[in-house]
């Protein structure tokens, strides 16, 4: 998908309104409006009905069958038949859409009392959707046995443009759609909650849920592998197989088949100790196989991935002092003024759960798509992300070039499993304590980095002198977010090592020379730092000491909001490359001249409250700019089509990509 502002529009819009992507009117931002939104970008985006087939506020008019007279029922949104006149005869969706607090038992406005009524009403309507944001019911209308009157079957999925309900039962269909906005999210969110509040797994909901996510990617990968000549989808759930005992048994069957098939799986295999299980009832399991295979994850943007996945992992795992998860925002900032590039050997000692390797993993793939299809652009360019080409490449250099290291198991384990979603490379993050790294206390853990390293050094044709295949001295670009927190103090033991041990054991500060020990001569590091090690009169001998090493490319001021609400600390983003010898002692003779970029990001698109915040006009009004957004529907038959829709979109507040925009200009003059 891709955007382009036309021009600023005149509309003004308050805080609490939003326009409706369908009519172009203001509305209030209430929860059933938003799950009115998300509907209807949902049924045009990843169903492909176009918004001129819809009408939102239709009034259905049939006769009360106990009195005889005339009645009317307003739903929320129709679809008519592809071209037809907006009139009841031709409606062939029905999708009612409550707040979140309405369940679907509700006696007024539960399913049967809204959507079996309307559809029951409308002769020519098989399918419809009732959803209240967290639940989604998908019902299509039969003749009952005796012909008289209708029966409504529960399904998983209701068919898209063009498209039957056989065509969804398919097991050789090689594609599921792409999820738009957050349906995703959504669908993570609802998978973990069903877990955790009727499987009766408070305890490892999380990692259930991620068991499940794999099994889908592992199947969308079956494609590529070279043993599988006519593939087979084995991760997919009938539209009724969730309705019998006897479809759920082999809904199990199949799904915990491939599970047990992807943990002794070379690559895969990786990720798991071997004794995992998926531990849901047959029913449960169902549910969520039929809620995930919806969406085909490989083609899902990493944005959408990442903001689903972290949204999940952020709310599960609980972040000890000083580890919370960077911004995306932050993340893409920084990526995109390193700017690594498939010739770059690039390492995170924080990875946590992955979010930097990722955002690394996306800008590669981009410039691997451009180059392999310099005649493509926007959605059309973006559908060859995943093809076979790119996908062989990206998976070659994330195996090659990038490395994470964390302190936290878990988020090792989170963190290969993120970068298996954006495309491999999860071999390479490991477990260890980057700052007494070489000296870990898990000896088989070093032994394999070591292993990785020598294997990347061999296939780069990198040749090294110094360490050999330790990690010293091997990565031409860092990314991290070191924990930083003020009750946090490295052991002594550990901080010993360290030439500014002299000056403060706190880890930010000995994670700026555990990157320049990493790092090769000329290599860069983008960093997160408290605005204290930058400030504070008391850490000038750290600020002398790394002036020495580096030259700094850039600084960057972050206002405060920027990680409110998980934890409120100033920080700033700095950007430095580590000095050869050769300039070390040319620095002694004469005194340093050179540039340095250096910017505040005042505006980082949210709140303190972690609420968006959009650009604004001198009154304080939300500014609407008129916007192009152009995506791809893929067919059934595997074609693409490519479509444009005009919306009014607001614009985040967020100084951080004039800011990456500005640097990348500065870089390009030099």
């Amino acid at each position: 998908m891709s955007t382009e502002v036309i021009e600023q529009d005149d509309i003004v819009l308050e805080d609490n309104q939003l326009v409706c992507i369908l009519t172009g009117q203001v509305k209030k931002v209430k929860p059933q409006e938003s799950n009115l939104q998300s509907v209807i970008l949902m049924l045009n985006e990843e169903y492909g009905f176009d918004l001129d087939d819809m009408e939102r506020g239709f009034s259905i008019q049939y006769t009360d069958p106990d009195t005889g007279k005339p009645k009317k029922q307003k739903v929320e949104l129709v679809l008519f038949e592809k071209g037809k006149p907006h009139e009841q005869d031709f409606i062939i969706r029905i999708c009612v859409v409550q707040d979140d607090k309405v369940k679907d038992a509700d006696k007024k406005k539960g399913v049967k009392p809204t959507l079996e009524n309307a559809m029951g009403a409308v002769e020519s309507c098989e399918f419809g959707l009732w959803a209240n944001g967290s639940s989604y019911h998908y019902l299509q209308k039969e003749d009952d046995a005796m012909g008289f009157d209708y029966e409504f079957v529960d399904l998983s999925d209701f068919p898209g443009e063009g498209e039957t309900l056989e065509d969804l039962d398919r097991s050789d269909r090689s594609f599921s759609r792409k999820p738009a906005n957050d349906s995703l999210i959504k669908v993570f969110k609802r998978s973990h909650d069903h877990i955790y509040g009727n499987e009766g797994r408070k305890k490892d909901a999380f990692w259930q849920l991620l068991n499940l996510i794999f099994c889908k990617l592992y199947d969308e990968k079956r494609r590529f592998m070279p043993s599988e000549d006519s593939y087979r989808r084995k991760f997919w759930v009938g539209v009724k197989e969730q309705n019998t005992e006897e479809g759920r048994k082999a809904v199990a069957k199949r799904i915990k088949g491939l599970f047990e098939e992807l943990k002794r799986d070379e690559i895969f295999s990786e990720v798991f100790d071997g004794n995992e299980a998926i531990g849901l009832t047959d029913k449960g399991l169902s549910f969520i196989a039929g809620e995930l295979s919806k969406y085909s994850f490989l083609d899902a943007s990493v944005d959408v991935k990442g903001m689903a996945y972290e949204t999940i992992v952020s709310n599960t795992l609980k972040q000890e002092a000083g580890q919370f998860f960077t911004p995306r925002n932050i993340i893409k900032a920084m990526v995109e003024m390193m700017n690594p590039t498939e010739n770059d050997r690039v390492l995170d000692p924080a990875c946590g759960s992955g979010g930097f390797l990722v955002m690394v993993l996306d800008h590669v793939r981009k410039q691997i798509a451009v180059e392999l299809y310099p005649d493509l652009d926007g959605p059309l360019l973006a559908e060859k992300f995943n093809s076979l080409e790119v996908n062989e490449r990206v998976r070659e250099y994330a195996e090659r070039s990038i490395f994470g290291f964390d302190f936290d198991p878990d988020l090792k384990k989170a963190a290969r499993m993120n970068m298996v979603m954006a495309g491999d490379g999860h071999a390479n993050i490991f477990h260890v304590n980057s700052l007494a790294y070489p000296n870990w206390e898990h000896p088989a853990e070093i032994e394999k980095i070591q292993g990785a390293i020598g294997k990347s050094l061999l296939e780069m044709k990198d040749i090294e002198s110094r360490y050999g295949n330790d990690a010293r001295e091997k990565f031409d670009i860092i990314f991290t977010n070191p924990p930083f927190v003020a009750k946090v103090k490295v052991e002594a033991e550990i901080a010993s090592q360290y030439f500014l041990s002299k000056y403060s054991d706190a880890p930010e500060v000995l994670f700026i020379e555990a990157c320049y020990n990493f790092l090769k001569p000329g290599g860069k590091v983008a960093i997160v730092l408290p605005d204290g090690i930058l400030g504070n009169p008391n850490t000038l001998p750290v600020r002398e000491w790394i002036l020495d090493k580096f030259k700094i490319l850039a600084s960057v001021d972050l206002a405060v909001e920027a990680f409110l609400p998980q934890v409120g600390v100033q920080a700033s983003l700095l950007f430095l490359q580590k000095k050869t010898e050769l300039e070390r002692q040319l620095v002694q003779d004469s005194a340093e001249d050179y540039e340095v970029f250096m910017a505040i990001a005042e505006k980082l698109g949210k709140d303190r409250r972690g609420v968006p915040i959009y650009l604004r006009d001198d009154d304080g009004a939300e500014i609407l700019f008129d916007t192009e957004t152009k995506y791809a529907v893929k067919k059934k038959d595997g074609s693409i089509e490519l479509k444009t829709r005009r919306e009014k979109l607001k614009q985040l507040d967020d100084d951080l990509h004039r800011i990456s925009s500005e640097y990348s200009k500065m870089k390009n003059k030099a």
